[in-house]
């Protein structure tokens, strides 16, 4: 039940409307962006909502029960507000998303349709796909502890326990291929495979800030990184990179020392355990 006001209430009833949909996109550093698929800008709470041209919704359909409710959001890549570079870098990502109904001709006329957070979005050329979870969504994700062999910390967090200082080294990049192959200076002391699984966070050049999990890294320096960074990595760029953990046991005994800390259950029995037969 959506509570609108009498003026509101009256225009839609009215039969002939004046209709705009709006969405708030608010990014995980805090930046709020808004469009609108009509064809001026409009403007209320704050919040200038850009007229997207291209700029299209699925029908918004709302569910009884704990079921998500999801639409898709198609457009182009043109606004100056939405770069692709950031889209690419996750400053997108779990994006809280407003959707609102708004009588253009007097936006203080207006309705919040759905609240949720952006999901999944792909790209083809210049166009983009967002899919818009709605707050149910967040029942699927995992709450507390798996009981696994494996360690569930995070490298260098609270429950490990360990100084992240202590393991992590800078370094600076000396030539890079494709975004994603890098060849560096600072980091031939370390043995191969040292840095696999770690996080690079360049601290210079076109990705300062951003952070990518590295692949693989080999003798001399050479790093491997997962995805390719969204702006271009150029010599010169410094970063530093953290040891990489495979959240084993062995590893975090003997490579770290801090057996004591791990967080998974190295000992529970396994299918060989199971089918076992009695002696």
């Amino acid at each position: 039940m959506k509570n609108l006001s009498l003026e509101f209430a009256a225009h839609v009833a009215s039969g002939t409307t004046t209709l705009a949909w709006c969405w708030k996109l608010t990014r995980r550093d805090g930046a709020t962006l808004g469009f609108t698929e009509h064809d001026r800008d409009l403007s209320f709470g704050g919040t200038i909502y850009e007229a997207a041209g291209g700029f299209t919704a699925s029908a918004l359909e709302s569910t009884s029960g704990l079921n998500i409710d999801n639409l898709d959001v198609t457009g182009a890549l043109s606004s100056a507000r939405l770069d692709e570079g950031e889209l690419a870098a996750g400053l997108y990502d779990d994006a809280e998303i407003e959707i609102w109904r708004v009588n253009w001709q007097d936006a203080g006329q207006r309705v919040l349709m759905r609240k949720g957070n952006l999901g999944e979005v792909s790209r083809s050329g210049s166009a983009f796909t967002a899919e818009l979870r709605g707050l149910a969504h967040r029942l699927n994700q995992p709450v507390g502890r798996l009981y696994q062999y494996g360690c569930d910390a995070d490298f260098c967090d609270a429950r490990c326990g360990l100084a992240g200082a202590a393991w992590t080294a800078a370094g600076t990049v000396m030539s890079a291929s494709g975004n994603r192959e890098i060849a560096s200076a600072g980091l031939g002391a370390y043995a191969a495979g040292y840095f696999t699984r770690g996080k690079l966070t360049f601290t210079s050049g076109a990705n300062e800030g951003e952070i990518m999990e590295v692949k693989d890294h080999r003798a001399g320096g050479g790093l491997e990184l997962w995805r390719a960074m969204a702006r271009d990595i150029a010599p010169g760029d410094s970063f530093t990179v953290t040891a990489g953990c495979d959240k084993q046991y062995a590893t975090c005994a003997q490579k770290f020392g801090n057996g004591e800390n791990f967080r998974g259950f190295p000992h529970m029995p396994g299918s060989d355990f199971v089918i076992a037969s009695a002696e």
